[in-house]
């Protein structure tokens, strides 16, 4: 997942910065990554079914916690 990245001269030669993966997102993203509502990804923080991180008065969820929710909630049907 890695964006297109602006280059830096070095000696004269163009050099890619690498892209840092962005680790925290903010609720609205995070909504957006489940494929949820702002409200229902709300309502699983306050559950407590995700951990979050809070930074002043903001949320921020860790890309790591959403996959694990999503490898958790998997269900598989026998028949």
């Amino acid at each position: 997942m890695l964006a297109k990245t602006p280059s830096t001269k070095a000696q004269g030669q163009a050099m890619p910065v690498p892209a840092i993966p962005k680790r925290l997102y903010s609720i609205a993203e995070a909504a957006v990554y489940l494929g949820r509502t702002v409200w229902a990804v709300r309502e699983m923080l306050w559950a407590g079914k995700i951990p979050f991180v809070k930074d002043g008065r903001r949320l921020l969820i860790d890309i790591r916690d959403m996959d694990t929710w999503i490898e958790s909630s998997k269900t598989q049907i026998s028949s």
